[in-house]
C-alpha cells in the first residue's frame, strides 16, 4: 500500500508524475470536464488542525473526481475521545477508499498508516507538509521555474522539512536562513542532505536572509507563530525580527523572482503589505493550485494502491 506521508518515500520520477497528473487534470478542469478517475470513492478526511485550504480543496478535489469527502473532526469521532489511532484506522479504512489526516505530531499519522487499508494522505503535521510542496512546485513550473534557486527565510518548521525534501529529490539549490535557536530538525536535515548526494541538490543553511535571497529564482517563507505555538509568539517575534520578506530583501533576488506563501499570512510580520500584494496573484493561484496537485496525488495513488 502506497501512502503520502512525506516527500521522501517517493522517487523523482513518482513525484513528477504526480505533478504530470496534476496538470492534466488541472486542464481538463479547466475546459469543465471533469473525468471521473475516482468514482464512487469516499475521502475520509480527518482533521485535529482545522485548516480552511485543506478541508475546501480536499472536499472539492474528490467530488470533482467522482467522488465525496467525509469531514472528521475529532469531535466527531471516537479518536477525540480516547480511542487508540489504531483502532481508529483499523474501522475507517474499512470503510473509505482513502484517508487524509491532519494532525499533529507525525507518529500518529505514521501510525495510522501502518494499520489502515487504504492509502493515507498527510494533509500536514508537526514535522511535514508535503502536499503544500507539490503544489509549490506545479506553481514555480507555471512560473517558468524548472531548475529554481529557492531561498527559504524564517522558521525551521515543517515546511522548510518538506522544502528539505523537495530540493533533495528533485536536484535543485534551496538556501535556508533562520535564526539562531530555530533551525531545522537536525535528523530531518540529515536525511535531505543524503538523499540530495544522489540527485545532485545543493542545499545551505544559514541565519541572513539577504544572503540567501540575493540572486534567487523564488523566495518563500511561512508564518512565524504556527497552530499550537501562541503563547510563544512575543518570543518568536522578537527573535524574527529581521526576517520580514520586503520590498528591500526581495530586491536582492533575480528581477523576475516570485514570492511564495503557503497561506494564512500575516502581514506586517513574516511578510509585508506590498510584497504579499505585488505577488498576489502568484500566490493566489499557488493556493487554487492545493486543489489540482492534491487530485493528482489522490489519482497517482489510486492507481498504485496495491502495490507495496
Amino acid at each position: 500500500m502506497r501512502h503520502f506521508l512525506t516527500l521522501k518515500d517517493f522517487t523523482k520520477d513518482e513525484l513528477l508524475e504526480m505533478i504530470a497528473l496534476a496538470q492534466k487534470i488541472k486542464a481538463q478542469t479547466k475546459e469543465r470536464k471533469f473525468v471521473p478517475y475516482m468514482e464512487h470513492q469516499t475521502l475520509g478526511m480527518i482533521f485535529e488542525k482545522s485548516s480552511t485550504r485543506t478541508r475546501v480543496s480536499f472536499e472539492t478535489g474528490i467530488y470533482q473526481l467522482g467522488g465525496v469527502g467525509l469531514f472528521l473532526s475529532s469531535n466527531d469521532i471516537q479518536l477525540g475521545r480516547g480511542e487508540p489511532m489504531k483502532d481508529t484506522a483499523r474501522v475507517i479504512s474499512r470503510m473509505v477508499d482513502m484517508v487524509m489526516i491532519r494532525t499533529f505530531e507525525h507518529t500518529k499519522l505514521e501510525e495510522f498508516a501502518h494499520y489502515s487499508q487504504v492509502p493515507v494522505i498527510n494533509g500536514l503535521t508537526d514535522s511535514y507538509h508535503p502536499v503544500q510542496l507539490m503544489t509549490d512546485y506545479l506553481t514555480m513550473i507555471e512560473c517558468g521555474k524548472h531548475n529554481p534557486t529557492v531561498a527559504y527565510v524564517g522558521d525551521g518548521n515543517n515546511m522548510t522539512h518538506s522544502w528539505l525534501m523537495l530540493a533533495a529529490k528533485l536536484g535543485f539549490e534551496l538556501r535556508i536562513a533562520t535564526p539562531q535557536g530555530y533551525t531545522c530538525d537536525e535528523q530531518i536535515v540529515q536525511e535531505a542532505l543524503t538523499i540530495a548526494q544522489s540527485s545532485g541538490a545543493t542545499i545551505t543553511f544559514g541565519h541572513d536572509p539577504k544572503e540567501a535571497v540575493k540572486g534567487c529564482d523564488v523566495v518563500t517563507t511561512d508564518t512565524w507563530v504556527s497552530m499550537g505555538q501562541e503563547d510563544e509568539k512575543e518570543q518568536r517575534l522578537k527573535a524574527f525580527d529581521g526576517y520580514i520578506v520586503d520590498e528591500a530583501l526581495m530586491s536582492l533576488a533575480k528581477p523576475d523572482a516570485i514570492f511564495l506563501h503557503c497561506l494564512p499570512a500575516y502581514r506586517g510580520y513574516e511578510v509585508s503589505e506590498e510584497t504579499f500584494e505585488k505577488h498576489s496573484d502568484v500566490i493566489f493561484s499557488e493556493a487554487e493550485n492545493r486543489l489540482h496537485a492534491q487530485k493528482g496525488i489522490m489519482v497517482w495513488l489510486d492507481a498504485h494502491r496495491n502495490e507495496d
